[in-house]
């Protein structure tokens, strides 16, 4: 899955594709391998592909690979206050890389303060408005997930180092932070959740909370280990927009916890992240055509859906 060569997605991102998938939802990016991380920034359109590996930038004309790091997996994607991008590396070893918006790395970080790898991989990543860094890691990707292995670590504002600061969850996936920086939210991928943690004046996280049980909101469309939450994104008024994988949509949640609107994807039925535009007036969705191929060829696309509100 992550032997594939940068030439797939030049050859494939060319042209500007604008094709309907569905009523009202429109494939922006097509031929992805492994699509996660979409973030709008300056009207550009950055998203990475964990196969094999790459940060592109899409232009609305055309794509370019941006960083082709072999080893990475690249998967989350979050903007720093330095104009710069953070990128979570899912590979088993994990890591988290600082790069410029030409994809040029500027930093690498392996390990935490204590010197423990980052086994399983690093998942998402989300940054606090005071310039700290919150990212998730995973646990071992394997058929059934046995192992509540999952953690938090944070990265304080102008320090260097990666502390724990959350530890025994089912997966941790998706991260995210409330408009008034007050809470943290994760998605527990396997326990099909959401949880949350009270942010404190340090950085660090209390008060573990269940927030929402995605299956509660509304039924399954499929049930299985991996039919949770995946990435998801905060908007401007604390809703939260979730991927859920394996079910083809996006969820948003207000804020006490209440389903407001499923969004069906009809490209597929894996998505795994969301991104804004500017006004929030429409949705960017990274989507797998199908769930089942994530650890295949992992073939997927980038849609477009208007919001509601």
């Amino acid at each position: 899955m992550r032997n594939r060569t940068s030439a797939y997605f030049l050859s494939s991102l060319l042209l500007a594709v604008s094709s309907p998938a569905g009523a009202q939802e429109t494939v922006i990016v097509p031929n992805v391998l492994g699509p996660e991380g979409p973030l709008i920034v300056n009207d550009d359109l950055y998203y990475v592909s964990w196969n094999p590996g790459s940060l592109l930038r899409w232009d609305g004309k055309n794509g370019k690979v941006l960083n082709d790091l072999k080893g990475c997996s690249h998967n989350g994607l979050a903007l720093t206050g330095e104009n710069t991008f953070l990128v979570a590396c899912t590979d088993p070893h994990g890591a988290i890389l600082e790069v410029d918006l030409n994809g040029k790395e500027l930093r690498r970080w392996d390990s935490d303060d204590m010197g423990g790898g980052f086994d399983g991989g690093v998942n998402d990543i989300a940054i606090a408005a005071n310039g700290g860094a919150y990212a998730t890691i995973f646990g071992p990707f394997a058929e059934k997930a046995t192992a509540i292995i999952g953690r938090v670590i944070y990265k304080a504002p102008g320090s260097n180092v990666w502390i724990e600061v959350a530890k025994d969850l089912n997966y941790a996936n998706g991260i995210g932070i409330s408009p008034d920086q007050k809470t943290l939210y994760v998605s527990e991928m396997v326990g099909n959740s959401i949880i949350k943690f009270v942010i404190e004046p340090d950085g660090k996280l209390s008060q573990k909370s269940n927030f929402a049980l995605l299956n509660l909101l509304l039924p399954n469309k499929k049930d299985g280990w991996w039919s949770g939450p995946d990435g998801f994104k905060v908007d401007k008024s604390g809703n939260i927009y979730v991927a859920q994988f394996h079910n083809g949509r996006i969820l948003k949640i207000s804020p006490d916890g209440t389903l407001i609107h499923a969004f069906d994807i009809a490209a597929g039925d894996g998505p795994t992240n969301v991104a804004f535009d500017k006004d929030e007036k429409n949705i960017y969705v990274t989507v797998l055509d199908k769930a089942d191929d994530a650890m295949g060829d992992a073939k997927g696309k980038i849609v477009k859906i208007p919001n509601t509100h």
